[in-house]
């Protein structure tokens, strides 16, 4: 069987061809003034990984089509940081080691507080310490709910007093 540039894509519908793909990816596309081709694939919300021609992420597929094919032991990456860019020379196919530390880090958890650098690691901590903090207390109050819940009121009455007896 003859190998081709799609066989490494994933989700992708069998029907389509390189020809197929470059001229629905070119087709669903906008260029943008600083070099971006931003695709429209499937749902509306801009900014994120689009998926096109089945259940394939488009920046996978265009790489596939316009560059080579695709090393499933790598992952393709944005040089500009835009996720719904296909620009075929904004794609390279680097490690996953070499993808988690070039990702941009966000200096603001998703609930709005400050991150900490990780001294550990040099890297922005991902969760703030507020929001552990309030995670803990929400696991303790759930805990103790179901304790609660699970005693009858003889077993309750016996763990108060051992507790009592502390």
């Amino acid at each position: 069987m003859l190998e081709t540039v799609l066989d490494n894509v994933g989700g992708l519908s069998k029907r389509h061809t390189p020809e197929s793909l470059r001229a629905l990816l070119l087709a669903r596309s906008t260029r943008r003034p600083d070099g971006c081709l931003i695709v429209q694939g499937y749902g509306t919300q801009r900014g994120v990984h689009q998926k096109i021609a089945g259940r394939a992420w488009a920046h996978i597929v265009a790489y596939a089509v316009f560059v080579g094919p695709v090393d499933p032991t790598l992952k393709v990456d944005h040089t500009c940081g835009v996720k719904d860019c296909v620009e075929p020379t904004h794609l390279r196919q680097i490690s996953h080691a070499e993808n988690c530390r070039t990702r941009v880090q966000a200096p603001t958890c998703r609930n709005g507080h400050e991150r900490e650098l990780d001294p550990a690691t040099g890297r922005l901590r991902r969760q703030c310490r507020r929001c552990n903090a309030d995670a803990q207390q929400r696991w303790r109050i759930r805990q103790a709910a179901e304790r609660a819940a699970s005693l009858t009121p003889q077993g309750m009455a016996e763990s108060k007093a051992r507790w009592d007896a502390r």
